[in-house]
């Protein structure tokens, strides 16, 4: 759709504001509107408010966008576009700024013309920040003035006025979050970071910088990627050694619809497949997802056949294709239907006929036109499907051995007696001294056990069939009952709560690491649905007398021990350090780690899968270069550690 790319040459005025409703609900209930309010949340505000840059960006008025962090964790985003409206809204005969800021689902974005394609969240997003602010400010360079108006908790508190003349278009926004509504209010430079590169990326051509003023945090990042989503694919791929040079691009447009999609294979066995919709991240797919994965399905087959690559008889599946790939899928919409209010999956059907028609045509000539590259990826998608039919003929191999089918359990695990998963909790532990004081310590109402032994498979470095024959894992999967990669189905998960217990040291990291690396890449929606957690076991313990206390970490190690002394500065406080989970006693193991009232789980959450698949792929993967690289730039972050 060549007009998406064209200036939008009517005048963005008040005309082009509608109002819908009201604003009352927002501070209510704020986790309706931007997903919670713990950082994820809080983090969001500044989305808002840059989406709506992005989209004066997408309609050709904005080239430049800055995100500051100021001292007092304050928020200021700046861009080069028109300009927000500041002349009267008819509707309410106030003046279109103060309306866009304190009525919700008040924009350009219903229809009236403001805007082809936008994200954000459709005219709530200014007014949402606003009410979640304790304070908020505007200032718009517009028409040769300055205006500025000012709010507090959706609340207008001060008129709109003109305080100086400028020689260009744009807005500016300050605001602190209100810490009445978030459980912090501190941002964090990198996950803004983050974000804000993903955006430059989506946006070929769009100047993205961040900067973080406070002191002893100060940081700067600009961001500018003239190729868009093929630079995307080459930056996921950084540590990955992909089996082509150069990056597949294609491109195509259907009426108010356009989609791009860049692809390279490397030579790993983890696809990649990240989409989006109006610069929206879709984690859940959609129907973009769809068409591209039937037509790379549909071509490559083709292709295989046509250039006698492939038997007559021979057919790959889908995840034989997409085996090693590195995808993503950027498609841009007027009217976009989300499913679900944290827009994870895209509903549009005519974006499925899209991508699958331009993936047909472009990638077929591509092949056509690149053989080499069609025969290296046929041949790895044919090792990979040879490889599913050894983890089929292995799966059915240990399933007759073990019983699974007749719901035998494996030895190592000691169940609970509750049923419904929801209320079960598993502690995945590692040596048998420290299972066995599991066992005796936990509550078998809701608590299963299951023990580990020794270093378990990287599963970063194998394929499907050498997972299901490995002693170690198999177990580990029978207990949890879901299967495994494209075969897993969380309806069939035994436990809601998965906890990796291991030692507070070296070892136990390394088994920590190893463990979410096989949930990530064969469980992954054990870790989306909040399911994966960590124990947090305690360092110390301390006794005067009879008290005995312990302590989770050095500063606590000292308040404690303070405190002990506090009638008697000379007394004696007799500190030791847990060497490990087995040498705790029962009752000690369920009174720090595992009593649901006193114990301290870390849930592992995944706000990145982007980032997520690179620090795996650096930690566990085949390159050794990156991870010594890697430790060399984080190892200031251990010189206090003493295991």
């Amino acid at each position: 759709m060549a007009e998406l790319n064209e200036k939008v040459t009517q005048e963005y005025d008040a005309s082009k504001i509608q109002v819908l409703e009201g604003l009352e609900a927002v501070r209510m209930r704020p986790g309706m509107y931007i997903g919670s309010t713990s950082s994820s949340g809080l983090h969001h505000l500044v989305y808002e408010i840059v989406d709506n840059a992005i989209d004066e960006a997408l309609a050709g008025y904005c080239d430049h966008i800055q995100v500051v962090i100021e001292p007092g964790d304050v928020i200021k985003v700046t861009d080069n576009g028109r300009g927000i409206p500041v002349d009267i809204q008819e509707q309410t005969g106030k003046p279109a700024l103060e309306v866009v800021y304190t009525v919700l689902h008040a924009g350009g974005k219903f229809g009236a013309g403001g805007y082809k394609v936008s994200g954000g969240l459709h005219g709530v997003g200014a007014s949402v920040v606003n009410a979640l602010s304790d304070w908020l400010e505007v200032d718009v360079h517009k028409n040769g003035h300055i205006y500025h108006m000012a709010f507090s908790r959706g609340e207008k508190t001060e008129d709109m006025r003109v305080i100086g003349t400028t020689d260009h278009t744009g807005t500016v926004v300050r605001f602190h979050p209100d810490p009445e509504m978030f459980d912090d209010t501190v941002y964090d430079y990198e996950t803004l970071h983050v974000r804000m590169r993903e955006q430059a990326f989506l946006n070929a051509g769009l100047r993205i910088s961040t900067k973080d003023e406070r002191p002893g945090k100060e940081a700067f990042d600009e961001m500018y990627y003239e190729g868009g989503i093929r630079e995307f694919v080459s930056f996921i791929n950084q540590n990955k050694a992909p089996i082509h040079q150069d990056v597949i691009y294609m491109s195509g447009d259907r009426a108010d619809a356009t989609a791009e999609v860049a692809l390279q294979w490397n030579d790993g066995y983890n696809e990649a497949l990240v989409s989006f919709a109006n610069n929206i991240h879709t984690p859940e797919g959609g129907m973009h997802e769809t068409g591209f994965k039937t037509a790379l399905t549909r071509v490559l087959n083709a292709y295989g056949h046509k250039a006698k690559i492939l038997k007559d008889d021979e057919t790959l599946s889908g995840d034989d294709v997409r085996e090693g790939l590195t995808a993503i899928i950027s498609v841009k919409l007027t009217n976009p239907q989300f499913e679900g209010q944290t827009k994870a999956k895209l509903g549009n059907s005519e974006m499925r006929t899209l991508v699958d028609s331009v993936v047909s045509d472009k990638l077929e000539q591509f092949m056509e036109e690149n053989p080499a590259v069609g025969k290296a990826v046929l041949e790895k998608a044919m090792t990979a499907s040879r490889a599913r039919e050894a983890a089929r003929k292995a799966r059915e191999s240990v399933r007759r051995k073990t019983g699974l089918e007749s719901g035998q359990m494996p030895d190592k695990l000691q169940d609970c007696n509750e049923r419904d998963p929801a209320l079960c909790e598993i502690y995945i532990v590692e040596g048998d001294s420290a299972a066995g004081s599991a066992i005796g310590g936990r509550d078998s109402r809701f608590q299963a056990i299951l023990s580990m032994w020794g270093k378990m498979l990287n599963v970063e470095k194998a394929r499907a069939d050498k997972i299901y024959g490995n002693d170690k894992l198999y177990p580990m999967i029978v207990a949890l009952g879901a299967g495994i990669g494209q075969e897993f189905n969380i309806e069939k998960l035994r436990y809601h709560k998965i906890i990796i217990m291991a030692d507070a040291d070296v070892d136990g990291s390394h088994i920590r690491t190893l463990l979410l690396t096989f949930f990530f890449r064969y469980m992954r929606p054990l870790i989306e649905n909040g399911y994966v957690y960590s124990a947090v076991p305690p360092l110390f313990k301390l006794t005067r007398g009879k008290t005995v206390r312990v302590a989770y970490s050095e500063e606590e190690r000292d308040a404690i021990s303070a405190e002990m002394r506090a009638d008697n500065p000379n007394a004696k406080v007799e500190i030791n350090r847990f060497k490990g989970l087995g040498e705790m006693d029962p009752h000690e193991l369920w009174e720090t780690t595992m009593d649901p009232e006193k114990r301290t789980l870390r849930r592992i959450t995944l706000e990145d899968a982007v980032a997520a698949d690179q620090i795996f792929t650096v930690l566990m993967g085949e390159e050794v270069e990156p991870r010594k690289l890697w430790i060399e730039e984080n190892a200031k972050y251990a010189v206090n550690l003493d295991y």
